[in-house]
């Protein structure tokens, strides 16, 4: 019997495998640290300055915005402005404007507060209330 050699030409069930590239990330530590969601719990009164997690004020490191504009998820394309702080020891605080924007959308003591940074200082935010439910569709 005459044995039939194969030559494989680099497509089929191989998914690259010989090819000599790698298709497997780079590490975590060479990986850019880009911070997209988080969210707050409403410990303290809902309506003074809010801390955001010190991991987004440091992905902000170097471009702190003055200001931030919160898009409510609910609410179509109106955006708030809230002041943000910095206190120098890498911590970031949404100030002026936060009180307005909390008692719009009826943030309350132990209610979650969700973030979706957008890009260009605009975060989307979703509220959820102290049965971890989405207050969406809930205000008028």
């Amino acid at each position: 019997m005459a044995s039939t050699s194969r030559t494989r030409t680099g497509r089929g069930r191989g998914r690259g495998r010989g090819s000599g590239s790698s298709s497997l990330p780079p590490p975590p530590s060479t990986l850019p640290l880009i911070i997209e969601e988080f969210f707050i719990v409403v410990y303290e009164d809902p309506l003074v300055k809010k801390e955001l997690p010190k991991k987004f004020a440091d992905y902000l490191d170097g471009k702190e915005p003055a200001k931030v504009y919160l898009r409510a998820a609910d609410c179509g394309p109106r955006l708030w402005t809230v002041e943000v702080l910095f206190d120098g020891q890498g911590r970031m605080y949404l100030d002026k404007g936060w009180e307005k924007f909390a008692i719009a959308h009826g943030v309350d003591f132990g209610w979650f507060v969700h973030f979706k940074y957008e890009g260009d200082d605009v975060l989307t935010v979703k509220v959820f209330d102290g049965t971890m439910c989405s207050t969406e569709g809930d205000m008028p």
